[in-house]
This record gives structure tokens, sequence and C-alpha cells, in this order.
């Protein structure tokens, strides 16, 4: 029996690894995140984001390694009634109306909150009769936000879910997750590419390239424990005075200029001392500039923070 008091992490994955054949799409995964946050799960194409949500969802198993959600293992049935997931295909019943989808979610789920989902449903002007199959690409989408929704789950797994909507949708559905989040206690863990709704809907993040976790925990500790810094190069090269003593996550050079995202190792100054040969300034990166450059380097050192840190099992 699973214990039904409420866990503080809505998932721990330990030591998680999938492998396709001759391919590990998954490599070495432990983390954990808190219940409540709203999480988004960032990578390149083929970076494992889809396969680890498909683990969550129970539509595929981990080749080893373990997974907890909401405090219950992946295998438990009870995970169920505790998780929607909403695949990137959307899948629905074509020949139902509605209506009928409405119903099949009221019918299967015990939390099932039908006046949430006819609200999702009625503001995007979609008539409860209308068949699933004559709906638009982001018609379709919003009918199946109502159902993961309306199921009123203490996590939701959402793979990539504003790709087909338009802006004015994408903001009212942006807005429902956060909504959802601080006065339900909804812990959403979405794979997105649009970096810059991940800046503005998320507070934790997770970052995957080539199946490995490369970066995790909030955005508050994360986007502070960089620093974005330019100046002329010295022999072509970043400077010593910081590949010495800092971790380079990321640099490029220019003609003279070099730019470079840093993790400082304790307090780096704006620039030298007046007599060095190449000054440079140190500035405030935006998230979307730290994503880029950890995901355009993928051997860089990973930056994974306490509260993210899943020590894996002996």
């Amino acid at each position: 029996m699973h214990d039904p008091s409420p866990s503080p992490w809505a998932v721990e994955a330990d030591n998680l690894w999938k492998r396709y054949r001759r391919r590990w799409a998954l490599q070495e995964c432990s983390f954990r995140i808190p219940a409540g946050r709203v999480c988004a799960m960032v990578g390149p194409n083929g970076a494992g984001k889809s396969t680890f949500l498909g683990i969550a969802a129970r539509l595929l198993e981990p080749s080893t390694g373990t997974l907890r959600l909401c405090g219950v293992p992946v295998s438990d049935p009870a995970a169920l009634q505790r998780v929607a997931y909403l695949a990137q295909d959307k899948p629905l019943y074509q020949r139902f109306t509605v209506s009928e989808t409405l119903r099949l979610g009221r019918e299967l789920n015990p939390r099932w909150d039908q006046a949430l989902a006819e609200r999702i449903v009625r503001s995007g002007d979609i008539p409860l009769s209308a068949r699933v199959g004559t709906l638009s690409g982001g018609q379709r989408t919003r009918v199946a936000f109502a159902l993961a929704f309306g199921k009123r789950p203490e996590l939701l797994l959402l793979d990539e879910p504003m790709s087909d909507l338009d802006p004015l949708a994408r903001d009212e559905l942006s807005g429902l997750l956060m909504a959802e989040a601080a006065e339900h206690g909804t812990t959403v863990l979405m794979s997105s590419h649009m970096l810059a709704e991940v800046e503005e809907m998320c507070d934790y993040l997770l970052v995957l390239t080539g199946g490995r976790l490369r970066m995790a925990g909030p955005t508050e500790a994360l986007v502070p424990a960089h620093t974005l810094v330019t100046g002329l190069a010295v022999a072509g090269r970043v400077p010593e005075e910081l590949t010495a003593r800092h971790t380079i996550v990321e640099s490029r050079i220019s003609g003279r200029q070099f730019s470079a995202m840093v993790r400082p190792d304790g307090t780096l100054p704006t620039r030298p001392d007046a007599t060095a040969d190449a000054p440079w300034e140190a500035m405030a990166p935006s998230l979307e500039e730290i994503l880029l450059a950890c995901m355009r380097s993928p051997d860089a050192p990973a930056l994974i923070l306490d509260e993210a840190r899943k020590e894996t099992a002996a």
C-alpha cells in the first residue's frame, strides 16, 4: 500500500534510463520536482523530453531506474488518478461530439470538474454539439486541455501543449496553467521549444541534451548563477583570468571580441585591473540566453541545484 499523505515531491526520477534498440534516449536521469511548481522541460529535438513524459504517463517502460509521481511509483495504478497527460498530437475520438468527449472524462475520473471543462471549451466559442473531427487544430487542443484540467490532477504532464495555438489562445491557456498551480497546488511539467514562453510561465526548469540532464532547479536560483561576459579576446581566446577560476558554459570569438556564458566561482569583477590587456564587461543574462548556451554546449558541466538533486539509490 502507498502512503496516502501528500508528498512534497511531484516527480522523483532515480537513475532513469531508456533504450531504443541501439540508441539511449535517456541516460542517468536523477532529479526531483517539488509539488506546486510550473516546470519546463527544455532541450533540442531528440533530447529525451517526450520519452520521459511517455514514461511518466505509463505509455513507455524505462529500461532501468525508478520513477515516483506524487509519492507513488509510476507502476502503481493509484498514480493514474493523480496524473493527467496531454500528448503532443492531442489524440481524441474524432467521431465524438465535444459534449460526448467531456462526458467520457466525467465517467472515467472521480474528481471530474464539469464546470471547469465546459468553461475552457466555451471560452473558445466551440459548440458542445460539434464533432471533434470537424474542429481546427487549435480547437482540438482546447478540448484536450479541457479534458486534462477537468480531471483535476495533482500533476499535469504536457508535451508541447501550445504549439498549434494562436497568440490569444496561448495567452489565455498559459494564464490558466499558472492559475491552476497557484490556486489548487497543481504541479505542471511541460516540454516546450518556446523559450520566451518558458521564461514568462515557469518557475522551475529541467534542461535535457542527448538524453542527459544538464541543468535543473528553480529559475530564481539558476538565472543568478550565470553571467554573460564580453570583451577583448587574448590570442584569440577567452582571457585566462576567466577560464582559470570560473566555469565557462559557452564561449564565442568574433574578430577581436569574445562573449562567454559563465558560472562564476565567487565574485566576478565587472572588469579586471586597469593594467590588463583584455578588459571585459559582465551583465545579467536572460533565461533564454542561458538556455541557448546550455543547449549549444552539451559537454559543459551540468548544474543540478540541491533542491532538484535526487541522490541515486545505492
